[in-house]
């Protein structure tokens, strides 16, 4: 009797998501679909279903800066957690969560911080932000809460340096919703570790 392998390996697959890597660390591509679709007209695979998932490219971002920017990515990557947490001390009183590339490792020099706020009142962050003279755009995102599909609103800020950040203002009870991990959400307290270690 024949042993089937546990896991059989899809070279395509692995190919696409080290190339989406490669163009999102090298032409600063932040759109995971974008990077994927681009991926496969690179490598002649555009018609394919089978696209590697946004993990899968993460894991393979990790592989890429470690591989050929080891000097230049761990600064690059401080600085914007240095950026992050001065944002997230200054909102403090809206219980603010880092998320994203920032937080997974995988940001570099084109990277947007992503943040997201807790307030039944949104108009509070607005009025926080007019409050302190904050330049800000403001917008509506998308997110699932609880099952449901629902528009909140956003805020996009530049930074000194250039950097955007982009900040969700979600209800109180999505804090509580269980979908909140260490490794996709971190308070103050873990960010101020991460930069420590």
């Amino acid at each position: 009797m024949r042993k089937v392998p546990l896991q059989r390996r899809d070279l395509m697959r692995e190919q696409l998501a080290h190339q989406a890597a490669k163009l999102m660390a090298e032409a600063g591509i932040s759109d995971y679909a974008f990077a994927k679709r681009k991926a496969a007209r690179q490598l002649g695979a555009s018609d394919t279903q089978h696209l590697p998932s946004n993990q899968e490219i993460d894991e393979a971002l990790h592989n890429y800066r470690a591989l050929f920017q080891p000097d230049s990515h761990p600064a690059i990557l401080h600085q914007l957690r240095e950026e992050a947490l001065a944002t997230m001390r200054l909102l403090l009183q809206f219980q603010p969560y880092l998320t994203g590339s920032v937080l997974s490792g995988t940001a570099g020099e084109a990277s947007d911080i992503n943040i997201m706020l807790f307030s039944d009142d949104a108009k509070a962050v607005l009025l926080f932000l007019l409050k302190h003279n904050i330049q800000f755009e403001d917008g509506e995102w998308k997110v699932r809460i609880s099952g449901h599909e629902e528009s909140v609103p956003s805020y996009s800020l530049l930074g000194e340096s250039g950097t955007q950040t982009h900040i969700i203002v979600l209800p109180e009870n999505a804090r509580h919703s269980g979908s909140r991990h260490p490794e996709t959400h971190a308070d103050i307290s873990a960010v101020e570790m991460l930069l420590a270690s």
